[in-house]
């Protein structure tokens, strides 16, 4: 199949020297969220539309992360054959990223049946990763892998490094350069990278975590955590002692990623819309400054659903938000 970028726009196989000249290209990003992770595009009220690239381009981001459910578009039996028409959807949305200059992280999103029984899904988890990097081995090198969002439940820090070594190993076979980005479990924890052994001779990993401290004003009203009504109202001041706590815990990020001589990417952040518009613009400016702070690469949660940047209905971006990232 045709890369679906022209050279001129795309960087070419040989565009980082290095894993750490490639999150300080990463830079700046922002989640398609909402949209191909799914259970079906649309169904979650957001549906990406090759204008959005442009508008994230020149609205100055550097990347996107594009989160993918790819188990419901799957056979659920060997071979777990990817369905064609959703691979072509996936290409088109990633060349509209690369026709933009943008990186595009790919990942596994919401595979949510392999958090309840890993290893019932094991083989499936290396299957489906097997077809993705068959079918984008000849992408640019702007195209980075990221094996699963998120492990949690009953995906222990044994079994997650087990099964992440299995599918780098996987996507070895067919991409031996390219980048893939890693985190711990614990919806990649920042406090879980400690638990992450990564394979010492693979110098082509970014290490990732997601940071919605504190989770009670994040997470404020949202529908989907149990008891998150009773938080609404909950503001964030960028008091000194807020502000200390994330230092602290980006310092502890830090200290982990120096020690093993990985880069860090720090693949998911947000506040969601329930919270004030002023805290939210504070808190996502201190967390974006003190991400760049430490050298870290960053993604916005999200570009255009319910922690969005983005306002799909007026096609206008929330610009106390936008000013909050990128000032």
């Amino acid at each position: 199949m045709p890369i679906p970028a022209t050279p001129s726009a795309t960087p070419g196989p040989a565009a980082f020297p290095d894993v750490f000249a490639a999150v300080r290209a990463l830079a700046r990003g922002v989640n398609m969220g909402n949209a191909l992770d799914a259970p079906n595009e649309g169904e979650w009220g957001v549906t990406i539309k090759e204008e959005y690239f442009e508008r994230i381009k020149q609205a100055g981001f550097n990347a996107v992360r594009v989160p993918v459910r790819w188990s419901t578009h799957a056979l659920t039996e060997a071979p777990y054959t990817i369905n064609a028409g959703f691979f072509t959807r996936l290409d088109q949305v990633i060349g509209w990223a690369l026709d933009q200059d943008l990186i595009v992280v790919l990942n596994i999103h919401h595979y949510e049946e392999m958090a309840v029984r890993p290893a019932d899904h094991e083989q499936r988890f290396l299957a489906l990763w097997k077809q993705i990097a068959e079918h984008y081995k000849d992408y640019p090198a702007s195209l980075f892998f990221e094996p699963l969002n998120e492990p949690n439940g009953a995906m222990t820090a044994s079994i997650w490094n087990r099964f992440v070594n299995e599918a780098l190993a996987v996507i070895r076979n067919t991409n031996l350069e390219r980048i893939v980005v890693i985190g711990g479990v614990n919806w990649n924890a920042y406090d879980q990278l400690q638990n992450l052994e990564l394979p010492r001779n693979d110098h082509h990993i970014i290490s990732t975590y997601h940071y919605y401290n504190p989770f009670q004003f994040t997470h404020q009203g949202a529908e989907w955590v149990n008891g998150s009504g009773a938080w609404l109202g909950t503001a964030w001041d960028a008091t000194d002692a807020q502000k200390a706590e994330i230092t602290a815990q980006f310092d502890s990020v830090a200290f982990w990623a120096k020690t093993h001589n990985v880069p860090v990417y720090m693949g998911e952040f947000g506040a969601y819309s329930k919270a004030d518009m002023a805290s939210r613009a504070r808190w996502t400016s201190f967390v974006s400054r003190e991400a760049e702070a430490h050298g870290f690469a960053w993604a916005y949660w999200e570009f255009c659903s319910g922690f969005g940047v983005y306002d799909p209905a007026s096609n206008v971006w929330r610009i106390a938000l936008l000013k909050a990232l990128i000032p």
